[in-house]
């Protein structure tokens, strides 16, 4: 169970999984949406996310080539847990500095 949460509970997947939960999304796309994660680390997460069944890539042979990325039917039902998480790290954002300042400040 360690290597599946291991997987899912990354920052990375967290968010990529959110993002598709909307939708297929393009590999530029997604770059540019997710603040801070280099190329690199874009695709190592897309691989494994591809691997582990949740994720698919399709490839449409352009130039350059189109690449999208799309869940699958289980992606999509972690992506709904996924949101569930996001939207309450939202909601207690703020509530998590203050408790964060007020541990430093003893």
């Amino acid at each position: 169970m360690r290597d599946v949460l291991d997987r899912v509970g990354d920052k990375w997947s967290v968010l990529i999984m959110a993002m598709l939960g909307t939708g297929p999304r393009r590999y530029t796309e997604l770059r540019r949406s997710i603040d801070g994660i280099s190329q690199r680390m874009l695709t190592l997460t897309l691989r494994s996310l591809e691997r582990d069944g949740l994720v698919t890539r399709t490839v449409t042979p352009t130039s350059p080539p189109r690449v999208d990325y799309d869940l699958t039917a289980a992606g999509r039902t972690l992506s709904r847990e996924v949101g569930a998480l996001i939207d309450w790290a939202e909601q207690h954002r703020e509530y998590i500095a203050t408790a964060r300042r007020t541990y430093d400040e003893r």
